[in-house]
């Protein structure tokens, strides 16, 4: 059975009452107000830890005209993917020419309509396996390229965190690193594509992935720009109790007994009432 929390009675089956019949102290409130207390306490504990990660975040996407920037570039590399990626030329008897531009609306319809069964058969093929192992390497690394811009514009939001510019370098060389292979991988798809067909299927390179490896290196440059200047995070003050957060997460950490951790918060909350008093004194003389 339990004991009473206040004399430390054993209590038995048949003390049914809400009173201790040692100390007759309420067994049900006993105690309430301190738990209340130290709830309040964890909730401005709580709040002072999600305000850092709130300023951290505001930083990161508006904390200069830099960081604005750098979303605005975030951006842009999607965008350049709209444009013409490159282009496949198909002709033959009987056959008018038609030239096919790729962007990423036909990169997504083109791998959502993808027979993966067809593409590993045309890659084990003798005739056209090297063609075809340069085609999916070249969509592989495109599709690549793209889903690491994603993480890296997802990554701004820790951007000012521990490790955060030097993560997003990171992500952004990546990012030019694949985009590059996969031009290397499609001229090697086309050169083998018109070795064995040459008069009837080209490819070629175009503009769009270079505006795409543009933007990409822009922002790698401004990330390099932002890392080296750096960014100053203006934290807003939070008090837990009366104490500022910093000092009472110190003093949590220390193991400061919570009795005086309480008289602290009592002088700090009575100093900023007569610190408030004074001041209505002082505004209301100033009216007079």
């Amino acid at each position: 059975m339990a004991n009473c929390p206040k004399c430390g009675r054993k209590l038995t089956i048949l003390d049914w009452k809400p009173n201790c019949p040692g100390c007759g102290v309420n067994l049900v409130y006993y105690g309430m107000e301190e738990r209340l207390l130290d709830e309040a306490d964890a909730a401005e504990a709580e709040h002072a830890r999600l305000q850092k990660r709130i300023d951290r975040l505001k930083t990161a996407f508006i904390g200069s005209k830099l960081t604005i920037v750098r979303i605005i570039l975030s951006v842009l590399p999607i965008a350049m993917l709209m444009l013409p990626l490159c282009s496949v030329t198909y002709s033959g008897p009987f056959i008018e020419q038609t030239t096919t531009n790729i962007n990423a609306i036909e990169i997504y319809n083109l791998v959502s309509s993808l027979d993966f069964d067809a593409l590993f058969t045309m890659i084990g093929s003798s005739l056209l396996g090297t063609s075809f192992i340069g085609y999916a390497g070249s969509l592989v690394c495109l599709l690549l390229s793209l889903v690491f811009v994603i993480v890296s514009l997802l990554m701004l939001m820790i951007a000012c965190g521990p490790r955060g510019n030097s993560r997003n370098i990171t992500l952004n060389i990546i990012t030019i690193v694949l985009a590059a292979a996969s031009i290397v991988f499609f001229n090697e798809f086309a050169s083998n594509i018109s070795a064995v067909f040459p008069e009837f299927i080209s490819g070629s390179i175009g503009f769009g992935i270079f505006a795409y490896i543009a933007a990409l290196v822009a922002l790698l440059v401004i990330n390099i720009v932002i890392a080296k200047k750096g960014l100053e995070v203006k934290y807003k003050q939070c008090y837990v109790g009366g104490i500022p957060a910093e000092e009472y997460f110190e003093l949590v950490e220390k193991g400061t007994d919570k009795a005086v951790i309480r008289e602290m918060m009592t002088k700090a909350l009575e100093e900023k009432e007569a610190a408030k008093a004074s001041a209505e004194e002082v505004k209301e003389k100033a009216e007079v």
